[in-house]
């Protein structure tokens, strides 16, 4: 299925390989929707626009916008500590690390998975299984008494940081972390296909992951992440409520008005080429110091994912993809469409 609504993107140049969904918009008008690839290999069922598809690390924004609605609440604080928000004991951990320091990977806490040594997320479940995996407190023994990476302040991308942040949500909210973040995230931004499923109990629509050999040959995802995904990642979404989420959470009806300014503020400098962090996405400024985009991404075995809103032409993309590449091509190629405005 291809649908080239806008003439800016008609010669995109999107790999015969490619297998996921691609959605561009600008407020209610549809630029550009593609859907290539199968969701299904075996029984040959195509991905169409109403596929679910894992987007990784792409749901810590739905966890970031969580704890800033509990902070609007007033039943926690940017300030608020591990001690002060979690009833788990974290004997190694520095006591004066806080919820922003989680929000910005600036708390200098140990990983359960450090993507700057580490390259393979399969090697983590060698040795615990990953079916063992469906809740967060089932994360906590891989890292709850390892000693801090470094101290606080520093910028060091951090998937146990979110976990922390999603049980925080927990005890805060008196809700299970999936629960809180459908009732309260997807359901206001009329998410409807959205979820965290389990991978041995996937609804319908739902593609699977796919994790290609050097050989040609192939196998699912299933044993190599969490069998449900959580407060760090592993969230099914379709490309449709993806781009719900942006215009939902830039209308303020997820936040007020002041609270999402600051989720979208560039709080920590990642790298000299304009890269940020807010809380739970991604901002890249451009040469003149103005934002260029604000972004999720999530790569997993058999999951690739990027999404972006681009505030000087008021553009939302999506583009999921069911293989452990493909989405940064594409998106790369629709940034050149979208320009900077």
């Amino acid at each position: 299925m291809n649908k080239l609504l806008h003439d800016d993107f008609t010669d995109l140049p999107i790999k015969p390989d490619f297998s996921g969904s691609a959605l561009v918009m600008r407020q209610n008008d549809i630029l550009f929707d593609h859907q290539q690839g199968y969701a299904n290999r075996a029984e040959r069922i195509e991905n169409r626009t109403s596929t679910r598809f894992g987007i990784a690390s792409g749901c810590k924004l739905f966890t970031a916008i969580a704890v800033c609605q509990l902070i609007e609440q007033d039943k926690l604080a940017f300030t608020s500590t591990l001690g002060e928000c979690l009833t788990i004991d974290f004997p190694t951990f520095d006591p004066a690390v806080t919820v922003e320091q989680l929000l910005t990977h600036t708390s200098g806490i140990p990983d359960y998975f450090d993507e700057s040594v580490m390259d393979d997320f399969e090697e983590l479940w060698r040795q615990r299984p990953m079916y063992h995996i469906r809740q967060l407190r089932d994360f906590l023994p891989m890292f709850q008494h390892e000693p801090m990476r470094q101290e606080r302040g520093v910028f060091q991308y951090n998937n146990a940081g979110y976990i922390l942040l999603g049980l925080i949500i927990e005890q805060a909210s008196g809700l299970m972390f999936s629960d809180y973040i459908e009732r309260f995230v997807f359901k206001p931004a009329d998410m409807n296909d959205s979820g965290y499923f389990s991978l041995d109990a996937l609804p319908a629509n739902t593609a699977l992951g796919y994790i290609d050999n050097a050989d040609g040959s192939w196998r699912t995802n299933h044993y190599s992440i969490p069998v449900k995904g959580g407060a760090d990642g592993g969230a099914f979404v379709t490309a449709q409520d993806m781009t719900k989420l942006w215009s939902t959470l830039l209308a303020h009806r997820l936040l007020g008005e002041e609270m999402t300014s600051r989720l979208l503020t560039p709080h920590v400098k990642v790298n000299d080429k304009g890269a940020h962090y807010g809380y739970g996405l991604w901002i890249q400024l451009n040469a003149k110091r103005h934002v260029f985009k604000y972004h999720v991404m999530g790569y997993d075995p058999g999951v690739s994912f990027h999404s972006a809103y681009y505030p000087a032409t008021d553009i939302v993309s999506v583009v999921c993809s069911n293989e452990s590449d493909g989405a940064f091509d594409l998106i790369k190629a629709i940034e050149m469409k979208v320009g900077e405005g």
